[in-house]
């Protein structure tokens, strides 16, 4: 039966397969029938098989929501949002932006997977479950750094375990949450701070065309130029990134 206690172990398994090394993988051949299990050891295999084609289903998923995606992704949006220019930058460039700062923020973390999981398990230097230990290691450390105290205590108490004395205490399936809903915490709160100029700009805007009488010409219309030369002087894109990037460094 299959418990949350292993999901680490799938997960760490899960993101040593998703590493840029495995490109020089070789991939064995397949075959995939239906036949009689004769024996436990074949109903097992089988098992195993159905259970690890349902974590590669789900494997962008973990992916996104055990790094850096998710606060990028918000944070960029919440900024399209602010400068009010509509779907200006693209779904698409949002997306494909913040999973490319991802792998940059994340590329010490998956450099330290391949060199101590990956390549030893892959030079038979290990057993899989010293590799998949070795693989979450990294990732939970990550983890810990962005998660704040406050979330952590919550799902530990809701989970009603024994308050962990130590980080190595804390199952994954209670650190993941917590640090989904902390990444979105920071998020809203960098969002926030970016709002406000673009905040100061709408109500300028609106009290220069509320004073010359001008009530019925929409103050987006008005704003959003001033809004984008703010944004183009200062180099907003540049600041926001290098924003971003900083927050993960500790």
């Amino acid at each position: 039966m299959f418990k949350f206690k292993n999901f680490g172990y799938i997960l760490g398994g899960m993101l040593l397969t998703i590493l840029p090394s495995c490109a020089a993988m070789t991939f064995p051949n397949i075959n995939i029938g239906m036949q009689t299990a004769n024996t436990p050891q074949d109903f097992t295999n089988g098992l195993q098989i159905l259970i690890w084609l349902t974590i590669l289903t789900l494997a962008p998923s973990i992916l996104i929501m055990t790094t850096c995606f998710v606060r990028l992704v918000v944070v960029l949006a919440l900024t399209r949002q602010a400068l009010g220019a509509g779907s200006l930058p693209p779904n698409q460039v949002i997306t494909s932006l913040a999973l490319i700062l991802t792998f940059f923020i994340m590329a010490p973390t998956f450099n330290e997977i391949n060199e101590k999981a990956l390549q030893p398990y892959m030079n038979n230097q290990i057993t899989q479950q010293v590799a998949l230990d070795r693989g979450i290691k990294p990732i939970r450390t990550f983890m810990f750094k962005q998660t704040h105290e406050k979330e952590l205590a919550l799902f530990v108490r809701m989970a009603k375990i024994e308050k962990p004395k130590t980080r190595d205490d804390v199952p994954t399936y209670i650190l993941l949450p917590a640090f989904i809903l902390s990444e979105l915490k920071t998020a809203f709160t960098i969002g926030f701070v970016v709002y406000l100029p673009f905040l100061v700009i709408d109500i300028v805007v609106s009290s220069v065309l509320v004073s010359m009488g001008m009530m019925f010409l929409p103050p987006s219309m008005i704003a959003l130029p001033f809004k984008l030369i703010m944004f183009v002087m200062v180099d907003g894109w540049y600041l926001i990134v290098k924003s971003l990037v900083d927050s993960f460094v500790r």
